[in-house]
């Protein structure tokens, strides 16, 4: 019974799902995303398109899922024994209640395909010459027009432009937008270089120099600049090509082609912009006070935007579980459906086994055998018939062999007819002259009657 006298209300409880979505917040809440390494296990790519394995070192594994629109961006599929490394979040996925990391990057760790690749076609590219000093052009003197080719959206415009402001606001620059990064980027950087070559041969610019470039990144995000078609662009280009690629310690195949080499974008802005500081002391003063007001509103904002993802869940998050709830119904309709083909196959063979056990061949294999012990029996009754009736056939022949005229004309007589054939059995019968023929025991005689006794 319960005690009146208690006033406490029994805590209130969580259900699974709403424990499990509170602790998926937490964990996404609570990690940025992270690097890390080890080992593929358990891959597998349903029809969605996504994947699912395990990455493991000699202590621990950890479930993973990279969802088709990121695992499309590769230029390569993982296989179990590989060794990676992921960017990725840490998640949980509620269905189930199992930590996992969603990746958004993959890559093979240490030097990998892609350095390879790399190596390759370096060594190609310089045993043709294209890295040659003597065939790179010099930089002008100086510089009114400036072409850059880049994201248009990057971090690579936006710091060429804030030193070209800083250094000389009267440099023109002449924007070039292409994509930077995935698979359409090189031929859009080759095309891109080609196209501003072009409008300056028919004066729709008058450029001076061109800047190649984009901001830092993994080797796959900087691999379009190590592309062949962009390197055999920056050779053919008539313009001088400066190549502003990653950070100083990137370094690609467009930089070994280029004419000249910074280190960063903003180290190709100032290679290529007179410093103009006395026109810009005022204007680093007005840039700097505007930069503070910038990140002040940009953390009051990341801070506001922060407690909103807290409280909001992402639609995308809520695909990306439905989309793994949907592989994992299919796994399970896939074993249904081999565990039911198993079934069948084992009824089949029950009943294959109850046919042949009522199946009328084994009867008919007894009936032939019986056939052929009858049809043995009758050719051996055949056989003694026809020795017994040969038997009284020869002594039938030897009876009518002893009472045939044949006989006696082996014991030396003759059997005597006329011409017309019949027997003369009676010495009046003929006359002489007549011609007589004597049949012997073997073979006939031709006579002629000479005397009638």
């Amino acid at each position: 019974m319960s005690n009146p006298f208690n006033t406490q209300e029994p805590p209130q409880s969580l259900t699974v799902s709403q424990l499990n979505r509170q602790a998926r917040i937490l964990l996404e809440s609570h990690f940025d995303f992270v690097w890390v390494e080890g080992e593929v296990s358990n891959f597998t790519v349903p029809s969605s398109g996504h994947w699912y394995f395990s990455l493991k070192d000699s202590g621990a594994q950890v479930r993973c899922a990279m969802f088709r629109t990121r695992n499309q961006r590769l230029r390569f599929t993982p296989a179990n024994g590989d060794h990676i490394r992921l960017r990725c979040r840490v998640s949980l996925y509620e269905g189930r209640g199992e930590f996992q990391l969603i990746v958004e990057h993959l890559e093979q760790a240490g030097a990998g395909a892609l350095q390879a690749a790399f190596e390759k076609l370096k060594a190609r590219l310089l045993a043709e010459g294209l890295f040659d000093a003597q065939r790179k052009k010099p930089l002008p003197g100086s510089i009114s027009q400036l072409g850059v080719i880049t994201s248009p959206t990057g971090a690579a415009i936006h710091d060429i432009l804030t030193v070209l402001r800083r250094r000389c606001p009267g440099i023109a620059v002449s924007l070039f937008p292409v994509a930077v990064q995935g698979e359409a980027a090189a031929r859009e950087i080759a095309a891109a270089i080609e196209r501003a070559n072009r409008w300056q041969r028919e004066g729709k610019v008058q450029l001076d120099v061109l800047i190649v470039g984009r901001g830092g990144g993994s080797l796959e995000d900087l691999w379009a600049f190590n592309e062949e078609i962009v390197a055999r662009a920056i050779a053919a280009s008539e313009l001088p090509i400066v190549s502003a690629v990653g950070h100083e310690v990137d370094f690609t195949i467009a930089d070994m082609v280029a004419d000249h080499r910074a280190a960063t974008p903003s180290a190709a802005a100032e290679l290529l912009s007179p410093d103009q500081r006395e026109w810009l002391q005022r204007l680093q003063l007005i840039e700097s006070s505007l930069v503070r007001l910038i990140r002040r509103r940009l953390q009051a904002a990341a801070v506001e935007l922060g407690h909103l993802q807290r409280r909001l869940k992402h639609p995308g998050a809520q695909l990306r579980e439905q989309s793994q709830r949907l592989d994992e119904l299919e796994q399970r309709l896939v074993l249904a459906q081999k565990n039911l083909l198993a079934r069948r196959r084992a009824q089949l063979a029950l009943l294959e086994s109850r046919l042949q056990a009522r199946s009328p061949l084994p009867r008919v294999r007894q009936l032939q055998l019986d056939i052929r012990r009858l049809h043995q029996q009758l050719a051996a009754a055949m056989q003694q018939q026809l020795q017994r009736s040969g038997d009284r056939l020869g002594h039938l022949a030897r009876m009518l062999d002893s009472l045939s005229p044949l006989g006696t004309l082996q014991r030396g007589y003759a059997i005597l007819t006329d011409q017309g054939g019949r027997v003369v059995s009676d010495a009046a019968a003929v006359a002489v002259g007549d011609e007589l023929r004597a049949r012997l025991a073997r073979g006939q005689l031709g006579l002629k009657v000479t005397k009638v006794e």
